[in-house]
């Protein structure tokens, strides 16, 4: 299994727990917060290059 599957197993797996534990809205905030929270502190010069790079070239 390769390192990204691994990272979405895991992944798939805490949305799970989450949504057993947790209301659904709540862990949709999970969700959807902790991504916008990690863009929201990048600088204005990562923010640039990231909106830039494919979605391909993430990864590398």
């Amino acid at each position: 299994m390769s390192k990204k599957a691994k990272i979405a197993a895991g992944g798939v797996a805490a949305g799970l727990i989450l949504l057993i534990w947790l209301p659904w809205w709540l862990a949709f905030l999970i969700v959807v917060g902790v991504p916008a929270a990690a863009y929201l502190t990048l600088d204005s010069g990562q923010r640039r290059r990231l909106r830039r790079v494919t979605r391909k070239e993430l990864g590398r």
